[in-house]
């Protein structure tokens, strides 16, 4: 083989022309810019409520719907039996109420004044004790401001009596008192827990009682002083009769 066919080794004889650089990836393309609205166009105001006249029926709060009352309890006859005839009332314009009212016995009048007697007694006996034995001449002036109550309250106690009354009505019992100082309290049938009738010796010996009603809440609880002892037994059986009524929905 000649020496020009001798096939040559391109480690021997590398090449003169440059090396070719790889292909260069494009750029990823640009994202469109935001445009901005043309023209936005303003929210809308809010519409104003419209006016409505305090005055108006429309703009009156609906009253509450309450359930039609029940009838009144009716009375035992021994309620009226021996009691005063008219309940004294305010001059002023009181609570109008629609019922009957009953009344106490005159003879609680009676018992509360000997009572009372018996208290301006005692505290004139304590009175001269104190003074013979300590010999301390002021204990006269601390009775005599005692006896002095004890004498205001004996004068108006005949007015006080004629203003306590009672009234059956269909869902509770109303309770009055007083004249300058009215109360009046209304006990519902189905609150009561307990019906208790007591008198001590005077109001036996005068046939006169005090029935106390008692409920869950203590400032609710009416007692009822000077009631015959048939009308305190009539008006705790017509109570407790009601009462469980009430509390079972019957």
């Amino acid at each position: 083989m000649s020496e020009s066919q001798t096939p040559q080794n391109p480690e021997q004889n590398p090449s003169t022309d440059p090396p070719i650089a790889p292909p260069v990836p494009p750029a990823p393309p640009m994202p469109p810019a935001p445009v901005p609205p043309v023209n936005p166009e303003p929210a809308a105001p809010p519409e104003p409520e419209p006016f409505q006249d305090p005055a108006s029926p429309a703009a009156m709060p609906t009253p509450p719907e309450f359930p039609p009352a029940r009838e009144p309890i009716a009375a035992p006859p021994a309620l009226d039996d021996g009691t005063y005839s008219h309940i004294r009332e305010p001059r002023g314009d009181g609570l109008a109420l629609d019922g009957t009212w009953h009344q106490i016995s005159p003879r609680y009048v009676v018992s509360q004044l000997l009572q009372e007697i018996l208290g301006v007694v005692v505290v004139a006996i304590v009175a001269i004790v104190v003074f013979m034995i300590a010999d301390q001449p002021w204990v006269f002036g601390i009775a005599g401001i005692i006896v002095f109550f004890q004498l205001v309250s004996l004068v108006i106690l005949p007015r006080q009596a004629k203003a306590l009354g009672y009234m059956l009505r269909g869902d509770d019992i109303v309770f009055r008192k007083g004249i300058l100082w009215q109360r009046m309290v209304a006990v519902p049938y189905g609150r009561m827990q307990l019906i208790d009738i007591t008198h001590g010796p005077l109001d036996r010996l005068f046939g006169v009682a005090k029935l106390k009603m008692v409920t869950a809440a203590a400032s609710t609880g009416v007692e009822i002083p000077g009631l015959s002892q048939a009308a305190a037994d009539a008006l705790r059986d017509t109570l407790i009769e009601v009462a469980e009524t009430r509390r079972t929905g019957l």
